[in-house]
């Protein structure tokens, strides 16, 4: 359990923005584009949460060096530029981290995103003067090696039992279990519940507003209309 919570790490994709659709759509049109076979929905959204080189590996394991560099390069084009399918922030996001910031939490991001595309999409919301740090795959080791969250730890000074995890897939909640860290499931993005309950998390939310119900009960936060 948390203990003299300190630091809150979340997850972006899937967890505070609602980009899935977008990954996914960018993923076709590049395979479209360099000609590999087309897979579906479920088995992109399968690998949502890992660096792009880990994710296009695991996409198609066969395939040589080229192909996949040219899959990774379409598939940030459209992500980044090409792609029209919207993209926007979870109802109440802003509230949340807004809310733990006042409080005093350290907030940090931990994703699979490029630094490019987290720069970009943290400048277009604002969100960027919540966090103290971030960091992408491509810095660092990609989940679900904790590397990552515990480069983050040391940067806040923070012990396993006094952070807390916050993602949507599974890859996430096996960053946080790997280096102790407690660890909440968000079931609205890439993976649902069935895959995040295996990680054994605190608890699964169906959205930002459940957890931000959950870390009033605990007094991690209070609710400024009460």
């Amino acid at each position: 359990m948390i203990r003299d919570l300190k630091l809150v790490v979340f997850d972006w994709d899937g967890t505070l923005m609602d980009s899935t659709d977008r990954i996914v759509s960018s993923f076709q049109s590049a395979m479209r584009e360099v000609g590999l076979p087309l897979l579906d929905d479920g088995a992109i959204r399968a690998i949502i949460g890992l660096g792009l080189p880990e994710a296009v590996a695991m996409l198609y394991p066969e395939a040589d060096d080229e192909a996949r560099q040219r899959l990774a390069w379409s598939y940030s084009q459209y992500y980044l530029a090409r792609d029209p399918t919207p993209i926007h922030p979870y109802p109440g996001a802003e509230d949340l981290l807004a809310e733990l910031a006042g409080r005093g939490f350290w907030l940090a991001v931990a994703t699979g995103k490029s630094r490019r595309g987290l720069d970009k999409v943290l400048a277009e919301t604002g969100f960027g003067r919540y966090f103290f740090a971030t960091r992408c795959a491509e810095e660092t080791a990609s989940k679900p090696d904790p590397l990552m969250l515990r480069e983050l730890m040391f940067e806040a000074g923070a012990e396993p039992l006094e952070t807390l995890m916050v993602g949507d897939t599974w890859f996430d909640l096996e960053m946080a279990r790997q280096a102790r860290v407690p660890a909440v499931g968000l079931a609205h993005g890439a993976h649902g519940r069935e895959q995040l309950e295996p990680c054994a998390p605190l608890a699964i939310f169906e959205d930002l507003a459940g957890l931000r119900g959950w870390l009033r009960t605990i007094n991690l936060i209070v609710d400024a209309s009460a």
